[in-house]
């Protein structure tokens, strides 16, 4: 019997043992509702303006992601996206990325989607190539613009897709381009630096309220899209850096870039549409663009470039309330014989302009390194420059007020200058202004132009009175949620 007693006697301390820890687990779970019910009390919602508003959202930490600089995040954001696009049909949804330093390698967004950094959020692009897939040369140029081969994919990056928000708090993404650079400067790269962000063959597109640092290459370039919104941005890049341009819409039709701040060691904007061979067969004209409350700091470069890739066409470009400061050029036209298409209708107003080396620069013979990606360019393609509208203009602190250079066998027409006073700098270039191959009209321009403007008493530019379609696109109230 003794050992009977035992054996159930022993049985009995395990059965109590086994009752103790489910009896301990449920205090536990218990413990851990109360915690996770009191997380789920501390969040709150901040208000931001979007394109669409989102049904469901996700902070990027529920999939692994930590926010100390150090461990990289990359996986984790590829995880949160595609866990979020089972979602997107069902009101949109949305990636809230909080405080911290998130670094990751690429990654590439969704449809009926927002990316949303909260302010204190910084994304620290990886510096690690392997971190970057390469994806072939853009259709309408052939060639990647560092190197012949491909390009390495953006930082945030997106292809073929319907209503995109990338916005925040003023969260901060950082490109870390330096050793990008050096590698450029020092012909390493066999493929073309990534940009911060890209996005190719979409419409319905919100860049806004965000700080970009240090990009790679150019900072913002949408790409054979439409609808396109790019408000708020604060773009800094030492005025050195290659090829930091601010915003460069390419191939684009219907775009509303305002109250932007740029600093940059290229154009603060340039719009493009394609390269000699390549962009006249692509026939994608950027196209009904607005730009409005710029503020720029680009001492080796334009305000607005128009080109020099520009062989897809040009057309429809409003720009008014420019500030230019320690800037090389204002708007600059650059093409070159090869190039094709045109540039024409491009509207300017109410710029002002401190310490320049020129207002106006335009030219027919752009050149560089790297102004032809190959040989097989038609030499007598030769570009159309015509109706370029520039009134309503101060600068102060000015080297040469002009350098308008038109193609001998291709004559820039209807430039016309109005209004506009340009105080010079205390040693400015002997020749003022330096034209050739232009033709136009000027009114009220001091100092006075060169006679390949026809002097008007009483003239001013057009200007369209019309909205673009972009500019009618009214954002809406939207929330997302908040740690506190």
């Amino acid at each position: 019997m003794q050992p009977s007693l035992h054996k159930h006697g022993f049985s009995l301390v395990l059965y109590n043992v086994a009752v103790g820890l489910l009896l301990l687990s449920n205090v536990m779970n218990a413990v851990e509702g109360r915690r996770r019910s009191s997380y789920r009390k501390r969040v709150n919602t901040e208000l931001y303006r979007g394109l669409n508003c989102r049904k469901h959202s996700a902070f990027i930490t529920e999939f692994g992601a930590k926010g100390d600089g150090i461990t990289l995040n990359t996986n984790a954001f590829k995880a949160a996206i595609n866990r979020l696009s089972r979602l997107t049909d069902d009101g949109g949804a949305q990636l809230v990325v909080p405080p911290g330093r998130w670094l990751t390698g690429s990654f590439s967004l969704i449809s009926h989607f927002t990316l949303y950094l909260h302010q204190g959020a910084v994304l620290l692009a990886s510096q690690d190539e392997k971190e970057y897939p390469i994806l072939a040369p853009l259709p309408s140029y052939g060639k990647g613009r560092d190197a012949p081969a491909g390009r390495f994919t953006s930082l945030i990056f997106g292809t073929n897709l319907t209503d995109v928000v990338i916005t925040g708090a003023n969260g901060t993404i950082d490109g870390q381009g330096a050793s990008w650079w050096k590698k450029y400067k020092s012909n390493e790269l066999t493929e073309t630096r990534p940009y911060m962000i890209e996005l190719m063959y979409s419409n319905g597109i919100q860049i806004s309220n965000l700080t970009l640092l240090n990009s790679p290459n150019w900072n913002v370039h949408p790409v054979y899209c439409r609808d396109v919104i790019i408000h708020g941005l604060t773009i800094l890049a030492p005025t050195h850096s290659p090829n930091t341009d601010g915003i460069d819409p390419d191939s684009c039709t219907n775009v509303r870039i305002e109250h932007n701040y740029i600093v940059s060691g290229d154009d603060c904007i340039a719009i493009k549409s394609g390269w000699d061979e390549y962009g006249i067969r692509f026939n994608m004209p950027t196209q009904h663009v607005v730009i409005r409350h710029l503020t720029c700091i680009s001492p080796t470069s334009a305000t607005i470039a128009l080109g020099s890739e520009m062989s897809g066409g040009i057309q429809d470009v409003r720009a008014e309330h420019i500030t230019a400061i320690d800037t090389e050029s204002g708007v600059r036209v650059k093409t070159s014989p090869g190039r094709g298409a045109f540039v024409r209708n491009i509207y300017v107003r109410k710029m002002t302009m401190k310490t320049m080396k020129y207002v106006f620069w335009m030219t027919g013979y752009y050149g560089s390194s790297r102004v032809h990606p190959d040989g097989h360019y038609n030499p007598r393609a030769m570009p159309v420059i015509e109706d370029i509208n520039y009134m309503d203009m101060v600068a102060e602190n000015v080297s040469m007020p002009g350098y308008l250079e038109g193609i001998k066998e291709d004559v820039f027409k209807g430039i016309c200058l109005s209004n506009v006073t340009i105080g010079l700098a205390k040693k400015p270039k002997e020749m003022l202004w330096n034209c050739t191959n232009v033709e136009g009209v000027a009114s009220g321009v001091t100092p006075q132009p060169c006679g390949f403007l026809r002097e008007r008493k009483v003239m001013g530019c057009p200007f369209p009175e019309d909205k673009l379609p972009i500019e009618e696109v009214k954002l809406k109230v939207c929330s997302v949620p908040v740690l506190v």
